[in-house]
């Protein structure tokens, strides 16, 4: 009968299975360090999207305004649209709406037809009206953020 004799494990067999075993180790460390580090941070070749922010209109109801008299009676009829800047000055125009409107009608009455024709003329006029409405509407309220007036109708008889 024939018997078998196991290998002999050398001491450089040895040190190759321990090297092995470490080199296996480390790699599968590494591989659960790299899939930790990108499942739990945000690693997106594009930028991150800034989404904008919607904005706020409100629209006045349309004005007519006899202008100051330059020579001849003249009138103006306007529909003003305020893009406001947030939530919160929204709520106080809405509330204010008669101060707001009483404002509006004070800066186009105080108008001559004459220097309302140009479009740096309207400008103008739309900056007037921006910053009358600005103004707290109450002494005890922060002044609204109203970001640009826009004329939707403008009419100059």
């Amino acid at each position: 009968m024939a018997t078998s004799t196991p290998p002999v494990k050398t001491p450089k067999t040895r040190t190759f299975s321990v090297l092995l075993i470490v080199l296996l180790a480390l790699g599968v460390t590494a591989t659960a360090a790299a899939a930790a580090y990108y499942l739990g941070s945000n690693h997106s070749d594009s930028p991150a999207v800034v989404k904008p922010e919607e904005p706020i209109f409100v629209a006045l109801e349309p004005l007519t305004v006899n202008l100051l008299p330059n020579g001849r009676s003249r009138f103006l009829h306007v529909g003003v649209t305020l893009k406001i800047a947030d939530a919160k000055s929204q709520g106080q125009i809405a509330q204010y709406l008669p101060e707001v409107r009483s404002r509006v009608l004070t800066v186009l009455s105080n108008r001559e037809g004459d220097t309302l024709v140009t479009p740096e003329d309207k400008g103008k006029l739309a900056s007037d009206i921006m910053a009358a409405l600005n103004q707290p509407l109450t002494p005890s309220q922060p002044a609204q953020k109203i970001s640009s007036v826009m004329f939707t109708t403008f009419m100059l008889q």
